[in-house]
């Protein structure tokens, strides 16, 4: 796979084409934007047994970022890779000028961008409506937002390749979806599981994400647990962009 620099120009390009792709599609604009707002709701009814009606809206927020990055970079952009391979137009792509890490960066770009504007949102809005105080280390939080964002793109790259069919992403993506939610914090204080279990969970793929991501808003975390969220994310991203050098297709699966 070519890691050449990306060229800005080619990466805007790709990009404004995938947005185009996007907003043509009803559905997947539809589900990328209604689908996190939706969630959220099912997030606080699930989170309703955490005291404190402070603790709760931040809870619910959190888990709101982390929802929406999976919903809106991961799944969305499983379908899109698969869209765009079945249709060989990566690679039509792969013949002109721009290289795999372009090709790469630019379909994902407008799924990124979307999901930075509702977390933005959300992180306004939502603590507005919340009555929650604002994010008390915001870079911190924004260093987690951009990790994920990186992880769950490389890795809806990695899951496509095993993806036959647009239709059949929704099955492929369930597995992450269904471990984010129960076992990084989504759907449940991550402190509230068995001891054995927190400790498996902790090294799930988007667990080091949603540690810094909580950590941004909230406070209070140790030096050294953000040290190991922050090399547990740094780890993921570095086996997935592996993997997608390893097994990427580029060309329909037959």
């Amino acid at each position: 796979m070519n890691t050449l620099t990306p060229n800005p120009g080619r990466l805007v390009a790709l990009g404004r084409s995938e947005l185009t792709l996007l907003v043509r599609n009803r559905a997947a604009l539809s589900l990328a934007l209604l689908m996190p707002l939706l969630m959220v709701g099912v997030l606080r009814s699930s989170l309703s047994g955490i005291d404190g009606a402070q603790a709760l809206g931040e809870a619910t927020l959190t888990g709101g970022v982390g929802m929406v990055l999976i919903l809106v970079v991961y799944m969305n952009l499983v379908s899109a890779y698969v869209a765009r391979r079945e249709e060989l137009v990566l690679k039509r792509l792969r013949t002109g000028e721009a290289n795999d890490l372009e090709i790469l960066t630019g379909s994902a770009l407008p799924s990124a961008a979307l999901a930075l504007g509702q977390i933005a949102v959300l992180a306004v809005a939502g603590a507005a409506a919340l009555d929650v105080r604002m994010p008390r280390s915001p870079l911190l939080l924004v260093a987690g937002v951009l990790a994920g964002v990186g992880l769950l793109a490389a890795m809806a790259a990695v899951t496509s390749s095993f993806t036959r069919t647009v239709e059949s992403a929704g099955i492929t993506t369930l597995p992450l979806f269904l471990l984010t939610a129960f076992g990084s914090g989504l759907f449940m204080p991550a402190d509230s599981l068995p001891d054995p279990v927190a400790e498996v969970a902790e090294l799930l793929p988007l667990s080091g994400v949603m540690t810094l991501v909580r950590a941004g808003w909230s406070g209070g975390a140790q030096s050294g647990e953000l040290l190991t969220a922050a090399a547990a994310s740094l780890a993921w991203i570095m086996i997935s962009v592996f993997a997608v050098q390893r097994w990427f297709r580029w060309e329909p699966r037959r």
